[in-house]
């Protein structure tokens, strides 16, 4: 077999590749499509197998840039369904119990707040009254992010 020989057959294999990824891409656009009606389905399914590069290429000139759309779109929705699915894996944007202890030891740690102001604050975000609460200071009633660093 001569060099010729193989560089011919590389390029009818490479046409071969050509049409069935763009026969997978097809078909996957026209089942994709909801305006479509049924027979038009089957009536592109069968244009596209049984006459292959002229069913493809009229396709491709005929619903091209339609098809490009509903890629975009559906690309869209994905990436909107992973991002939602981000963040409600991520859980809530509130912090949690240890990240208020840490900065109110900070705090102390500064001076910024007394150790009493600790105690009460602490008291609050462990879920406690705090020792000289007024009655509408419970735990329930002081959200747990109104300790903030200075």
């Amino acid at each position: 077999m001569s060099l010729w020989d193989i560089l011919v057959s590389i390029f009818w294999f490479m046409l071969l590749v050509a049409w069935f990824w763009l026969l997978i891409a097809i078909i996957g656009d026209i089942f994709r499509d909801e305006k479509m009606g049924g027979v038009a389905k089957g009536a592109w399914c069968l244009f596209v197998i049984l006459l292959p590069w002229l069913g493809v290429l009229m396709y491709l000139i005929v619903r091209g840039r339609s098809m490009n759309e509903r890629a975009a779109r559906q690309a869209a929705e994905h990436e909107k369904a992973f991002q939602q699915y981000v963040r409600t894996a991520a859980g809530p944007s509130e912090p949690s119990v240890a990240d208020e202890l840490g900065k109110l030891a900070d705090l102390r740690a500064r001076g910024a707040i007394s150790d009493a102001d600790y105690e009460s604050a602490k008291s609050r975000v462990l879920g406690g009254t705090a020792p000289n609460a007024t009655p509408g200071e419970v735990s329930g009633d002081v959200p747990r992010h109104s300790v903030n660093p200075v």
